[in-house]
C-alpha cells in the first residue's frame, strides 16, 4: 500500500515554499509520495482572485514533473463546491483503495481543525502530519497529529507574490524555475 500525503492549497500560485515543504516531508517521514491538490475553491478564501484552477494545476504539474516524490491532483476539479477536506479523503481512498492516504497541513491550520467539516472523522481516520509555521502555536495531542519538528520553515506569502508581479517586480527567487517560467511566459498576476 503507497502511503500519499495530500498537501492541499490554492497555490496562487505555487512557490518555493511550498515544494520545499513537500519535497522534505516526502524525504524524511514514512510518507512514499506527496500529492499537491490544487483546491478550486477553499471555503475560507474568495474566489474572485483565484488564477483559473487548470491553470494553477498546470503550473505545478510542470514543476513537479520531474520528481518521484511529488506529483499534483485535480480530483477536486470533479467535486461539488466549496471543496471540503473530508468529501476530498472520502472521494479518494474509493478511487484509489490501494492507497493510504494523510494530510499535511501547517501549525497555523491545524489549531482551526476543530472549525473544520466532520473534523472528528478527519482526525479519526487520517494521519495529519503538521509542519512549522512562524509564530506560537499552541501543539494539538492526538494519535493521528505527527509533528514534522525538522522542516524547513518559509513566511512567503502568495498574496505578496501576487501584489510584487502585478507591480512589476522580479519574484524569480520565490517562484521556482518551471512554475515561474509558465507564470511569467502567460503574463499571470501582471
Amino acid at each position: 500500500m503507497t502511503h500519499i500525503g495530500l498537501f492541499f492549497g490554492s497555490f496562487n500560485p505555487f512557490h518555493i515554499g511550498h515544494k520545499a515543504i513537500g519535497s522534505h516531508i516526502a524525504q524524511h517521514t514514512d510518507l512514499d509520495k506527496v500529492w499537491f491538490v490544487v483546491s478550486p475553491q477553499n471555503p475560507k478564501k474568495e474566489k474572485k482572485s483565484l488564477l483559473n484552477q487548470h491553470h494553477r494545476f498546470q503550473i505545478i504539474q510542470r514543476e513537479v514533473e520531474d520528481s518521484p516524490l511529488l506529483d499534483v491532483s485535480d480530483i477536486e476539479f470533479s467535486l461539488p463546491l466549496p471543496s471540503y477536506t473530508i468529501d476530498t479523503l472520502v472521494n479518494l481512498s474509493e478511487r484509489y483503495p490501494e492507497h493510504k492516504f494523510s494530510l499535511i497541513m501547517g501549525e497555523d491550520n491545524i489549531i482551526s481543525l476543530n472549525k473544520w467539516k466532520n473534523y472528528k472523522q478527519i482526525l479519526n481516520n487520517y494521519n495529519i502530519y503538521v509542519y512549522p509555521r512562524a509564530g506560537e502555536f499552541e501543539e494539538r495531542v492526538h494519535k493521528n497529529i505527527k509533528y514534522i519538528k525538522d522542516a524547513p520553515m518559509f513566511d512567503i506569502s502568495a498574496s505578496f507574490i501576487r501584489k510584487s508581479i502585478s507591480a512589476g517586480k522580479n519574484v524569480s527567487s520565490l517562484i521556482p524555475e518551471k512554475a515561474f517560467k509558465y507564470i511569467d511566459e502567460m503574463n499571470f498576476y501582471k
